[in-house]
């Protein structure tokens, strides 16, 4: 589903994702963005922030509140960083900005696409449990202290890259090509965010960071 207020921009990411084999519903607003979502969840969401009638980022918000959990690709004219973290700490996925090369929106959404490739099986097919935290790689549900806490697809793949390796360094560069399809300055700062708020959601030992190396999960106790 692509969300946009201007034409230009709703036709060409239809067009280039309808090329790419991709079933494509656009709307030019939040309510018409909540009603096609009313009706069928999308597989993955392209938000634009300003519209005429609400504020991108809300939805967003929203959205996860509601515990939908799809991949949602924030594209907008807002470039500044503190506008980046906001939507990521809202729940988006990934962050570009406008203007924009067609040829990177459709590979950042082949990437949110493929977000569960190449994830070890024997890790997806059973739970990981980690003091009170629980996570359900099959159900895709993380529990805290028996609650249900909300985690985005980009995170899903962050924290099954790393439960996979059973406690081993995995390199930051790894974490971003799994993550976001490519390592890049922009890219890390966004999985700097993403990590703090794995903590802050399910603990802040769960994923432990060597300075210079990578990422390593909590081991089995």
């Amino acid at each position: 589903m692509v969300v946009d207020d201007d034409e230009d921009v709703l036709s060409v990411v239809t067009r280039a994702l309808t090329v790419d084999g991709h079933l494509v519903q656009s709307a030019d607003s939040v309510a018409g963005a909540r009603a096609l979502i009313a009706e069928q969840e999308p597989n993955l969401l392209v938000l634009d922030l300003g519209l005429p009638d609400g504020d991108g980022l809300a939805v967003c918000r929203e959205l996860r509140a509601e515990g939908l959990t799809f991949p949602i690709l924030i594209l907008t004219a807002r470039s500044s960083v503190a506008v980046r973290v906001l939507g990521l700490d809202g729940g988006a996925d990934d962050y570009l900005a406008k203007p924009f090369a067609v040829a990177e929106l459709r590979a950042r959404v082949r990437a949110l696409g493929r977000r569960a490739a190449g994830l070890d099986r024997t890790t997806r097919a059973g739970k990981v449990v980690r003091g009170d935290v629980v996570l359900d790689f099959a159900a895709r549900r993380a529990l805290r202290n028996e609650v249900e806490v909300p985690v985005t697809p980009r995170e899903w793949v962050m924290l099954e890259l790393l439960a996979s390796r059973h406690g081993e360094i995995v390199s930051r560069t790894r974490v971003l090509e799994e993550a976001w399809g490519v390592a890049t300055e922009a890219n890390g700062k966004s999985l700097e965010v993403l990590v703090a708020r794995v903590r802050k959601r399910l603990g802040a030992d769960l994923i432990r960071t060597v300075r210079g190396e990578g990422y390593a999960f909590k081991s089995d106790e």
